[in-house]
């Protein structure tokens, strides 16, 4: 391996691992850690507008990932996790009537309600994540930005 190629590959390293088996960033500093959060949070902007919840994260992201790998990364994964809300909305309305029907009814309130909820809960150990300098890997998220 020549010393240039040794240079690229020390650059592209896996991050560090910490006590709860997480990889982090040591080197994100207190605002770093604080605007990924925030990224993060902008989920609960769908509550006053719909649109925010996917603006607010993309605006921050262009303005912030060039200074920083932990925002660049906080910022792709808010903004897949936030697109495939969408997708799963999208399809949620489409299947509802028949998953209703085949559910009794149940799948009506059922269904809307779980997909909430895994935003909500995704949104928060996000959120906690990025407060700990961890990287976050939301469940259930499509990854088309990369």
């Amino acid at each position: 391996m020549s010393n240039e190629d040794h240079q690229q590959h020390a650059q592209h390293r896996d991050p560090p691992i910490n006590a709860r088996g997480r990889a982090f960033d040591p080197d994100a500093s207190s605002d770093e850690r604080t605007f990924a959060l925030l990224m993060h949070l902008t989920l609960m902007g769908h509550v006053v507008l719909w649109g925010i919840a996917i603006i607010a994260p993309l605006i921050m992201w262009n303005i912030k990932k060039d200074d920083s790998p932990f925002l660049d990364d906080h910022g792709r994964e808010a903004l897949n996790f936030q697109i495939s809300l969408i997708i799963y909305t999208i399809l949620l309305f489409i299947l509802i009537v028949p998953l209703g029907l085949l559910t009794c009814g149940l799948g009506f309130f059922v269904l809307p309600i779980l997909l909430y909820i895994l935003g909500i809960i995704g949104m928060i150990q996000a959120a906690i994540a990025a407060n700990k300098s961890e990287f976050y890997r939301y469940p259930m998220t499509m990854r088309f930005i990369k």
